[in-house]
């Protein structure tokens, strides 16, 4: 949930120091031609050569050290310096409380050598103390940094027009909170993220394959709020009229020329008025788990232990977990899938569940699909399905307009187990509701597989037209459980194409159906009217259609062996498609 706050500029945390990225530093400056023709050497403050050069000066007296602003590179011959120890020690020690970026003084005939307690004393204060040995022009030194400054600064004014451009456009088209995230990683080249107020990931980009960058994500991230961890990150808050939603964080990475503290508040302004722009609070979260079940389902993952970590940051523990996938059908399906979503996702977590819930991709509006996560020793239970279910039944109710009515239920085939309420409870109307839990399996190729088990459920469910609510699970269909768990196996895919080959070709042939009506026979085995009926055939069409599909395959239906053998082709087909 978004947090209203004060809106205070010491929230967002700037790891970089001001306009640091556009300036050159005293390393750069060595290395410019003009100064390394005067072979430059360095007595004092190596470590602190990366100090950036807000300007270059030309000094030759002693009260420089009250003339500074900060941030200069001095230039002396040390013509006015005074000559006594004590003097040149009140030297050093002024130029390094005045905030100077550096010294450089060019050894001559007058001071062939550097004073002993000039650079004992900026030893002390490690600040940079450079000698040239060679005469050089100070006005070609000047000439050349003060170029590259004001160079850069171009450059700088230029990329700050263009990140502003880019973002500002991005919010006038409405672009998604990914897509922001996105543009944000490749304007830094580094990973970026947003997470919610509780530290889970909603988008990340930029990360490798492994996604490495957000293992541990939670821990690590609320170590950097703290500025307890070890991770040198860039985190901007995003909010607006005082709400907050969230944090964008971008990860170590190189400087940009606009400056990345500038890039990432750009973003996160963007997102801002992105989240304005959404529909309620939950809108971001539910585009998360869309997006990351998307992935799942689509096979868009390049690594398990990748997609393990982007589960593990979204809020879905995984290591030391067994995990399931459920599959909840709502009827009538006019609600809004986000509103089923949303309470799917709130009653599971009321009942102690972690999960997951997205729209089922690629099926009818009113299916979502759910990942589950549970200690071993806590088994999901019906009565924990139930509850969702009705949770679901109301929203669907609600969005369908109805009013008054019970939760109905008898147990379903296969092992279901319905839930009944008293009249008027929830006020659920026509509403019914399936839920279709898949076997628990360790890891996300068991996680794919339970979908997969609901899914068979869910949709062999779907012809059945009872009120109220409904659990199926897959531990009640052995034959489902063996066939998902073999369905990537090539004897499999070859048993299946083997035995429906001539049904398939006659269904593409004829645009027939003699696939459906198998499934149906298969799925109600002895019992020809209840598949006739769940074929919405007549018996006696029903019945030729029996005949002729024992034509085509040369077998007999009632061969207990033939059918168990046709109806795990079935199911391995289903279960690719």
């Amino acid at each position: 949930m978004p947090d209203r706050r004060g809106l205070t500029a010491g929230d967002t945390d700037r790891p970089e120091g001001g306009s640091s990225a556009v300036l050159p530093t005293i390393r750069d400056v060595l290395r410019f031609d003009e100064v390394a023709r005067a072979l430059p050497e360095v007595l004092s403050g190596e470590d602190e050569l990366d100090r950036p050069v807000r300007w270059v000066h030309v000094s030759e007296t002693a009260e420089s050290a009250r003339l500074v602003s900060g941030g200069e590179l001095l230039l002396s011959t040390g013509a006015g310096w005074p000559t006594d120890d004590a003097g040149l020690l009140a030297l050093a020690d002024g130029l390094a409380a005045g905030g100077i970026a550096g010294l450089v003084l060019e050894l001559s005939d007058r001071m062939p050598e550097p004073p002993a307690s000039l650079v004992a004393g900026f030893r002390a204060s490690g600040m940079p103390f450079v000698v040239l040995h060679r005469e050089v022009r100070f006005i070609a030194i000047t000439e050349a940094v003060h170029s590259r400054i004001i160079a850069d600064q171009m450059v700088a004014l230029r990329a700050r027009d263009e990140i502003h451009a880019l973002f500002t456009e991005l919010s006038l088209r409405g672009s998604p909170a990914d897509f922001i995230v996105a543009q944000a990683a490749r304007a830094l080249a580094a990973p970026v993220v947003l997470e919610d107020l509780n530290h889970r990931v909603i988008a990340a980009s930029g990360i490798d394959a492994a996604e490495v960058a957000i293992v541990d994500w939670e821990q690590r991230s609320r170590q950097a709020h703290r500025g307890t961890g070890d991770e040198r990150w860039l985190i901007t808050p995003v909010e607006a009229r005082g709400m907050r939603w969230g944090h964008l964080i971008a990860l170590s990475g190189l400087p940009h020329p606009a400056g990345r503290s500038n890039v990432l508040e750009q973003a996160a302004v963007a997102l801002a008025l992105s989240r304005l722009a959404d529909r309620d609070a939950d809108e971001w979260t539910r585009q998360s788990h869309d997006r990351l079940l998307g992935a799942l389902l689509g096979r868009r993952f390049a690594s398990e232990s990748g997609l393990v970590a982007r589960f593990e940051a979204s809020g879905l523990p995984v290591a030391g977990r067994v995990l399931s996938g459920a599959v909840i059908g709502a009827r009538p399906s006019g609600a809004d899938s986000a509103a089923l979503a949303d309470a799917a996702t709130r009653e599971a977590r009321d009942q102690g569940l972690d999960v997951l819930v997205a729209q089922h991709p690629g099926r009818a509006a009113g299916m979502l699909v759910l990942a589950v996560s549970s200690r071993p020793e806590r088994p999901v239970t019906d009565a924990a399905l139930t509850a969702v279910a009705q949770a679901v039944a109301r929203a669907a109710g609600a969005g369908a307009g109805g009013a008054g009515g019970a939760v109905g239920g008898a147990a379903g085939a296969g092992g279901a187990a319905a839930a009944s309420g008293a009249p008027g409870a929830g006020g659920l109307g026509a509403a019914a509701v399936t839920v279709a839990l898949g076997s628990q399996a360790p890891g996300i190729p068991g996680l794919l597989a339970s979908i997969a088990e609901a899914g068979q459920l869910i949709a062999r469910a779907d012809g059945k037209r009872s009120r109220g609510t409904t659990i199926l699970r897959a531990e009640h269909r052995p034959l489902l459980r063996l066939v998902t768990t073999l369905g990537a196996d090539p004897r499999m895919q070859e048993h299946s194409e083997l035995m429906l080959r001539p049904l398939i070709d006659y269904d593409i042939a004829n645009g027939g159906d003699l696939l459906d009506v198998l499934r149906a026979y298969a799925a109600h085995p002895g019992n020809r009217t209840k598949a006739a009926a769940a074929s919405h055939l007549s018996r006696s069409v029903f019945y030729q259609r029996i005949a002729l599909i024992e034509d085509l395959l040369a077998m007999d239906l009632d061969d207990g062996e033939t059918l168990s053998a046709l109806h795990a082709a079935l199911l391995a087909r289903s279960a690719r498609a």
